[in-house]
């Protein structure tokens, strides 16, 4: 990315409890790139087909014709967005999240560390839905996901930042960073510029997808929360060009597995070499739709196994509450009652039965921690299944595609 340097002067905080060598002043290089404009852009013919074989493979992804579509799709998001924030060093047990988004459900309180993985899930689904379905993305959208996914933990959530801002170094002083992004009063315009080139459909969607992201990770916007926000935007893209209209995948995933090369693509981009960056994301994204894959044959043929289950002990009529619940499974690591209640549209008297039922043919396991009135129960092998595949190298990284 073309940009320029402006030499500025670090001035300490006198009031700072930094150690002495950082309470002097000393001079550092902010990088404010250069707007972006469709036709500045050339791609060589091999990458270019490269993106193609990748946008062609998300809408291949996007069109099964199975009861699984709406489970597995909200399944693919949570673990997108696990994955974007295990990306900046955000970890959580997969199965203390699921308890927590099922505590957090019925009102209850979630730790810290919990409540900023659920932000981000929450912020994915302020990006593909709202944001994505607005006329002209803008300004606006960008802050609202900041705000959903930054609430309680950053003052300035659904903000753009009004101080310096840095990556790498120390926590003290800019000087010496690895990167300095542009000083703040340049930011608002380069958003502006963002948002314009989003709107625009002269590129590839891919490719477009892939050089918003890298732009605004360049503007580091906001005081936290950029890597994030900037992965979202990746998905807002995907949906709005049409390449991602029903299914998320889940590109953070493959991009958590490679997680060097990753960094090294958008370090090329600003240093004006674009090649590196989307040949990392086009395999990001094959991976994430071969997981995507995996998780739907793995899904179908765990909900084949509970259905027999249920079939074997029971075999409620076929408009019973068990069978609704069921197919609704796989969105939920986690169930409890109102869940159920909620998404099957059944009286009480007759979920307790579908619960009881599916719990007596093994398909939900209680979870023996909860009080009685706010049970909730794992559904038998779910949240291995997505340990397991989470946690599997990405196609990419297995064959060495990404460095």
């Amino acid at each position: 990315m073309r940009g320029a340097l402006v030499h500025r002067v670090w001035q300490p905080r006198t009031d700072s409890l930094a150690p002495r060598r950082f309470r002097r002043p000393c001079e550092y290089a902010a990088f404010i790139p250069d707007a972006i404009d469709d036709a500045a852009f050339r791609l060589p013919v091999e990458l270019a087909a490269d993106l193609a074989d990748a946008e062609a493979a998300l809408q291949r992804l996007q069109y099964p014709d199975d009861r699984l579509l709406e489970p597995l799709t909200r399944l693919l998001m949570r673990s997108e967005s696990v994955a974007s924030s295990r990306i900046e060093g955000i970890q959580l047990d997969a199965r203390a999240l699921a308890r927590a988004e099922a505590r957090r459900r019925i009102g209850r309180r979630v730790g810290s560390r919990a409540r900023e993985v659920i932000g981000n899930v929450e912020a994915m689904q302020v990006a593909i839905g709202r944001a994505a379905a607005v006329e002209r993305l803008g300004r606006r959208e960008l802050l609202d996901i900041h705000e959903v996914l930054m609430r309680g933990h950053l003052q300035t959530a659904g903000q753009l930042r009004t101080v310096q801002n840095w990556i790498g170094g120390n926590d003290y002083t800019p000087c010496g960073a690895d990167f300095v992004p542009p000083p703040p009063e340049q930011v608002p315009a380069l958003i502006e510029n963002l948002c314009e080139f989003c709107n625009s459909d002269q590129t590839p969607p891919l490719f477009q997808a892939a050089v918003a992201h890298a732009q605004f990770g360049t503007i580091h916007p906001f005081d936290d929360g950029n890597g994030r926000t900037g992965r979202a935007l990746i998905h807002i893209l995907l949906r709005r060009r049409g390449l991602a209209p029903r299914v998320t995948p889940p590109v953070s995933v493959a991009l958590s597995h490679a997680r060097d090369a990753y960094i090294r693509g958008l370090n090329a981009y600003r240093e004006d070499d674009l090649e590196e960056w989307l040949g990392t994301l086009a395999v990001a994204v094959l991976s994430s739709v071969a997981l995507a894959e995996r998780y739907r044959t793995s899904v179908a043929e765990l909900a084949a196994e509970w259905r027999q289950r249920l079939r074997d002990h029971t075999n409620p009529r076929s408009d019973a509450a068990a069978w609704i619940i069921l197919d609704q499974l796989p969105a939920y690591p986690v169930l409890n009652r109102a869940d159920a209640a909620e998404f099957s549209g059944r009286s009480l008297p007759a979920v307790d039965q579908g619960l009881r039922q599916l719990e007596a043919a093994g398909v939900l396991v209680p979870i023996h921690d909860q009080p009685p009135s706010r049970r909730s129960w794992e559904p038998s092998g779910l949240l291995d299944l997505i340990i397991r595949l989470d946690s599997q190298p990405t196609i990419g990284h297995r064959v060495g595609l990404v460095p």
